[in-house]
């Protein structure tokens, strides 16, 4: 009977879902249940008040980022998201309306390490010491391979990221693992980006990134090689992050029958919302183009 006094709305929920299904009769559930048939219809008629109004406005907004945002994101960013749009509210009603809407964000699946080393690799330090930020833009980028199954065979993308913004500057998908997939996505992040100085790429040991054509590009390039330690997944962890992210919001979602679908919806997917869209818990829940606009948090962004 405690329960029934301190929430009867929550006894008469539970009948409305009943009755809807006609199970069991309204009466028989309200004298089963120690509550008046006459409080039920009250309730039952009683106009929604603004907080479930509220509500239904915040959930469809919900829905339509989570729809928007491919079906990606989780609590955190959807609450970025919604006061990035000028709402003010708590993570924690996020979290309600999402569970009671039924949406949850995808979790990302672990990897494994693929990095080979060369027969005679160059060596280079590690500038980077596990500090995977910079105070400008065009001053340290990483990047790394990762493969992704095909109908046709097996395919590998090569990324170059910016350490300032987490904007994905430059990438090159193929069927091959050559040192040309990684000069390709390098020579697209220097045409896009047209850095004024030299600049930092950092990389795992991987044969190709240790190969003496690729330290020849560089010096070529004004890119300064850095290095993570052999086997050590955390030297590089922008770069499998990025991957981790990537695979379970694009690559498992779907089979991938040919190479020219992948490489259309990973252009789609990098170009259209990872870049733009998607908010990167370590920036602050801002994207990475809010970053490079200057932004400096999502409080910032929503006032």
């Amino acid at each position: 009977m405690d329960l029934v006094r301190e929430r009867p709305a929550v006894i008469f929920a539970a009948i409305a879902d009943w009755a809807d299904s006609k199970e069991f009769t309204v009466k028989f559930m309200c004298a089963e249940l120690g509550v008046s048939t006459a409080g039920y219809y009250a309730w039952r008629n009683r106009p929604p008040s603004a907080r479930q109004l509220a509500d239904e406005a915040l959930t469809a907004q919900i829905r339509a980022a989570h729809e928007d945002l491919d079906g990606n994101p989780g609590i955190r960013r959807t609450w970025a998201h919604l006061t990035a749009a000028g709402h003010r509210i708590g993570a924690k009603r996020v979290h309600r309306l999402m569970r009671a809407a039924g949406l949850q964000g995808r979790h990302p699946k672990a990897w494994k390490v693929t990095t080979v080393a060369g027969e005679k690799p160059v060596n280079a330090p590690d500038l980077i010491k596990r500090n995977f930020t910079a105070a400008e833009p065009n001053s340290a980028w990483c990047g790394d391979i990762t493969y992704i199954k095909t109908w046709d065979g097996w395919a590998y993308l090569a990324t170059v990221i910016d350490l300032h913004s987490r904007a994905l500057v430059g990438w090159a998908l193929d069927t091959h693992m050559r040192t040309s997939l990684i000069t390709e996505a390098l020579d697209m992040a220097v045409e896009r980006r047209r850095p004024k100085m030299p600049v930092i790429f950092h990389s795992d040991r991987g044969s190709v990134y240790t190969s003496g054509e690729f330290a020849e590009y560089c010096v070529n390039n004004k890119i300064i090689r850095s290095l993570g330690r052999t086997g050590t997944c955390y030297d590089n962890a922008v770069a499998e992050s990025f991957f981790a992210t990537y695979k379970k919001e694009l690559i498992h979602t779907k089979p991938w029958p040919t190479l020219k679908r992948l490489r259309r919806e990973t252009f789609l997917w990098i170009e259209g919302y990872y870049n733009i869209k998607r908010r990167h818990s370590t920036l602050g829940y801002l994207t990475p183009h809010e970053i490079e606009l200057g932004y400096k948090s999502i409080h910032e962004l929503a006032a």
